[in-house]
């Protein structure tokens, strides 16, 4: 059973997968700054000033400005405004994954060999092969 799981935790596609796991984390760091730091302040400063994690909905509670005033008060709510930043994170790592996978596919190498021109022969002989199954049909 060791040997069995040592074999599987060393494939390539297990080490591969760990790689872009880690990976995975570290862009997710990145992207969040993104939209945080860089995406989210100028689009709130043209709609007024606003934003975007600090709106939500008080389903029971009193009335906060803020999420984080809120959730310290106790009071439950529906923070909509967080789900549009994940949303917009979402949309960035999709299309930064459909970037990498298209640049991957090409630029791999085609490693199949090329399919070597048939013969006089083997020509003849899927012309006869043709033939006799058209004989055959008709009967």
């Amino acid at each position: 059973m060791w040997r069995e799981f040592r074999d599987f935790a060393v494939r390539g596609s297990v080490v591969d997968l760990a790689v872009g796991l880690i990976l995975g984390a570290a862009f997710t760091t990145i992207v969040n700054s993104l939209v945080n730091d860089i995406l989210m302040p100028p689009i709130g400063l043209l709609l007024g000033g606003i934003d975007f994690s600090d709106f939500f909905i008080t389903i029971k509670g009193a009335s906060y400005p803020t999420v984080a005033a809120a959730k310290a008060g106790g009071a439950v709510t529906i923070n909509y405004g967080l789900f549009v930043n994940a949303i917009i994170k979402f949309v960035i790592v999709a299309f930064a994954v459909f970037l990498l996978v298209k640049q991957i596919n090409r630029l791999k190498i085609n490693l199949a060999p090329a399919a070597a021109a048939a013969s006089k022969t083997e020509v003849l002989l899927e012309e006869i092969r043709d033939v006799l199954k058209e004989q055959a049909a008709k009967t």
